[in-house]
């Protein structure tokens, strides 16, 4: 028997058992959400469409997942669930003489939603109401909710429970970053003093010790305080929690994190990150525009600017006014509390054709592909984030009319301007010590982090991340027997050093730096910034010289020795990724920055750096391996700091780089960097060091130390370091076992032997591919080793990252890229065509190859 559809419009009436005979075929697929289950209630698994979008989401009563209209049909043919939860926000006019408040009013006070408020809603105009039904697929009956006396009991818990269910990002670890911010009971009733207080731009420190790093303005009095250790990662003596004791005072906002988008806000009396949604007001009240760089766009003339030189200023193209882009490629992304880093690198990355043509052109099989819970798939979440940035489905202008009724009615209409990375972000960052916290990060980092992933989980027959991969030939010199060794090894960024001492203006900085002392002992403000100038060919030659390799032993002596190494580019990528190392470490061992200002090229020719291999009259180190010395107690093996060092400087953490070291038994940075990219999603990866006890070391400890097992098989870890570099495992293993298991002798082994390569087996299957330990740097089955696209050494700048700020644990990211021939910045959510690009305050910059 046909049943007649359900619309809570229409003219038929149901009684309540009919309502209970339609549901009961479904009952069993209905569940209740328990403790633990994520209910997506607010975002699609494949787009970004939420309750708030023109179709509303339809929440799936048995999986919990949300999807958009145009994404319910394939998760209905592929699991046959046939119940669904469809949630609708609806913005209206506030009715004739309502009263205002700080959010829209909801007006069916009988469902919740529990969804962020749209901040592009005005509040004094407009209010919303929640909307739930019940839908039954394939014929689309809507049963309207509540409907709590006809519908069954248990049907009614089922939706009770999901309409109140909490965000399935929060977690209970208060330091992750999946908690999401919620708004301060403080802040829409928050008190400030009117004590003439203003906050000066920069030179703060606090107010009880004279400490300059992580400050904390407090909303209520003004006070500048220090923090403490445990909210954001870096030091503090807690003056702004002792203030809070005293006073009362509950929100604080951090110095150094106030952009136009938002700032890091803290509530005392909550004991969590929260959210102020006034904050603009707030920090107005202290003398502070968050809104800055739009001053123009607020009245001021082009002559009252005055000259910007803080590097907040200049990254963000601050006081000029910078016209919005909109469409396909200018969607911009929000901050979702120290998310930047991932909105730049992602922006840059889905510039990139061979990357759309992965994810957004294989669209429609990747999700007709996807697993039943495509939120933990990767390529799902790519495609549906390129899809979100290149589609211009989120990236509107303000709609326009010809009739000023219709005008006023768009007005109160939502714009779907940026998208929301929140599920990306979960996925992407799971497991990752690091990256699944709320603290900053490192733009360099996170993008080997994603190109590890996207090596292990392959989307077609070639892989995106090919055109960052190049070989790196390295050539080390005994300085005492004059021989030498060339080895080569897989990377994707070249790492530039800032030659600091070949800065142009260094009379000017010696003078500034005389003034900021003199200025700070005076307590007066500091002077205006002088940045030193470093001349980018400077930085292209500290390259290229050879550096000093510590700990070196020369197989021709066959004792340690004096050692250089130099290293060449054995092929040229496609696309060119070359980081400035800004970041170093102070005597505090906290990360700092270098402010330098370095004239990066538009056009950049490094064909001189090409590898030239093995020269004529060249002789090479015998292939000998240092004697193995295992010490009485394996805690006494020294670590070399010099390496530790160098990864550190990369942006890993202290402790997993000294582990790295250690377990690489001091063999050098790449070896200990290769073991960092194996491990570096591993629980522990940032854990203090546990060397083994003694009677453990031809185990656990026989990786460090070189030890053959009794099974004379070769340690796992320096098989896993080998396969990391491209080769396959039975090579690997048949490498270390000719060469008792000496790392640098294997190396050299397998390529003195290219032969026994082609003779391999063919690539491990696609579950031992996800598997691998360092699956970031896999081979490709043949001889043709680690995949390459080698060509021509010129390129052309397509794209930048900057950060703002003193260290990778602090600041703000922003990208610009080249479109269409102009500038733009991506900042958030912000999209603007860029007038002053500032090219020689970058971090990272992407060059792409020019065709020969």
């Amino acid at each position: 028997m046909q049943r007649p559809a359900l619309f809570s419009g229409g003219d038929a009436q149901m009684a309540a058992g009919d309502l209970g005979e339609l549901l009961v075929p479904y009952m069993p697929t209905i569940r209740v959400p328990k403790s633990g289950d994520r209910v997506y209630k607010t975002e699609c698994a494949f787009s970004y469409d939420s309750p708030d979008s023109e179709g509303g989401l339809y929440v799936c009563m048995n999986t919990f997942l949300g999807f958009g209209r145009e994404h319910i049909e394939r998760h209905y043919r592929k699991t046959g669930q046939c119940v669904y939860l469809h949630l609708k926000r609806h913005v209206i006019e506030k009715v004739p003489g309502a009263s205002g408040g700080a959010s829209p009013k909801r007006r069916n006070a009988k469902l919740f939603l529990d969804l962020e408020t749209n901040s592009d809603l005005n509040s004094d105009d407009s209010e919303y109401e929640d909307e739930a039904k019940l839908i039954i697929f394939p014929d689309h009956y809507e049963i309207s909710l509540p409907n709590i006396e006809e519908l069954p009991a248990l049907v009614t818990i089922a939706c009770d429970a999901l309409l109140s269910a909490k965000s399935p990002y929060r977690k209970q670890d208060p330091d992750s970053w999946e908690e999401e911010l919620q708004a301060s009971k403080h802040a829409k009733t928050l008190v400030q003093l009117d004590n003439g207080v203003r906050i000066p731009p920069s030179g703060w420190k606090c107010s009880k010790c004279d400490l300059r790093e992580n400050l904390w303005l407090n909303l209520t009095d003004g006070s500048v305080l220090c923090g403490k250790w445990f909210f954001d990662g870096s030091g503090g003596n807690g003056h702004a929690v002792e203030h809070y004791k005293e006073t009362g005072y509950p929100l604080a906002v951090k110095l150094g994190t106030i952009t136009p988008d938002g700032a890091d806000v803290y509530s005392f009396d909550e004991e969590e990150p929260v959210l102020d949604p006034h904050i603009a007001k707030h920090l107005a009240h202290f003398g502070i525009d968050m809104l800055q760089m739009q001053v123009t766009e607020n009245g001021l003339r082009d002559n009252d600017i005055k000259p910007r030189v803080s590097e907040w200023e200049v990254i963000q193209e601050a006081g000029v006014k910078l016209k919005p882009m909109y469409g396909p490629g200018y969607t911009g992304m929000k901050n979702l509390g120290n998310s930047c880093y991932l909105s730049a690198v992602m922006q840059a990355i889905f510039s990139i054709p061979e990357f759309q043509r992965a994810y957004v052109g294989n669209l429609p099989r990747i999700f007709d592909y996807s697993p039943l819970d495509p939120t933990q798939d990767f390529n799902t979440q790519m495609a549906k984030l390129g899809h979100g940035l290149l589609s211009g489905q989120y990236s509107k202008p303000p709609m326009k009319s010809e009739l000023i009724e219709q005008v006023m009615k768009e007005e109160h209409k939502p714009q779907h301007n940026g998208i929301s990375p929140r599920m990306f972000k979960a996925f992407i960052s799971k497991g990752h010590p690091e990256f699944s916290s709320n603290r900053q990060q490192d733009a360099q980092e996170f993008f080997l982090h994603l190109i590890n992933l996207v090596e292990r989980n392959p989307v077609g027959s070639e892989n995106p991340s090919d055109v960052f991969r190049f070989l790196v030939e390295e050539r080390t010199q005994c300085c005492q027997s004059r021989k030498v060794r060339y080895t080569e090894r897989v990377d994707y960024i070249m790492q530039l050093p800032v030659a600091m001492e070949a800065a142009t203006n260094k009379d000017e900085l010696i003078a500034y730096e005389l003034k900021r002392q003199e200025a700070e002992a005076a307590r007066r403000p500091p002077p205006e910034l002088v940045r030193a100038k470093i001349p980018f060919s400077a930085c292209l030659q500290a390259f290229s010289e050879p550096s000093n390799v510590e700990d070196f032993w020369s197989s021709a002596l066959q004792a340690k020795s004096a050692g250089v190494k130099t290293s060449r580019f054995a092929s040229f990528p496609e696309y060119l990724v070359v980081q400035i190392k800004k970041f170093t470490f102070g005597l505090d061992w906290i990360p700092k920055k270098l402010d330098v200002s370095i004239d990066m090229p538009d056009f950049l020719d490094i064909n001189h750096l090409r590898a030239r291999g093995l020269q004529p009259g060249e002789e090479e180190l015998p292939d000998i391996a240092p004697p193995i010395i295992i010490p009485d107690d394996p805690k006494a093996l020294d670590i070399d700091e010099s390496s530790v060092m160098q990864l550190a400087e990369m942006g890993f953490p202290l402790e997993a780089c000294r582990k790295a070291v250690y377990y690489t038994g001091n063999l050098g940075a790449e070896v200990a960097f290769n073991w960092i990219i194996a491990h570096m999603e591993e629980p522990d990866f940032a854990e203090p060091l546990a060397t083994p006890a003694f009677g453990e070391v031809a185990s656990s400890g026989a990786a460090a130390f070189g030890i053959v097992g009794l099974d004379n098989q070769p340690p796992e870890e320096m098989v896993a370091i080998i396969i990391s570099m491209g080769f396959q495992r039975n090579l690997s293993i048949q490498a270390l076992k000719a060469t008792n298991n000496n790392l640098e002798r294997a190396l050299e082994w397998i390529f003195s032997h290219p032969e026994l390569e082609e003779e391999s087996e063919p690539a491990l299957d696609m579950m031992n591919m996800e598997n691998n330990a360092n699956a970031n740097i896999l081979a490709e089955t043949g001889s043709e080793g680690p995949r390459i696209k080698d060509g021509s050494g010129r390129y052309e700048l397509f794209g930048f990252i900057s950060h703002m700020g003193t260290s990778t644990m602090s600041g703000h990211y922003v990208c610009h890229i080249k479109k269409e021939g102009r500038w733009v910045i991506y900042n958030d959510l912000r999209v603007c065509a860029s007038e002053r690009p500032p090219k020689d305050l970058g971090y990272v910059y992407f060059y792409h190859r020019i065709p020969s």
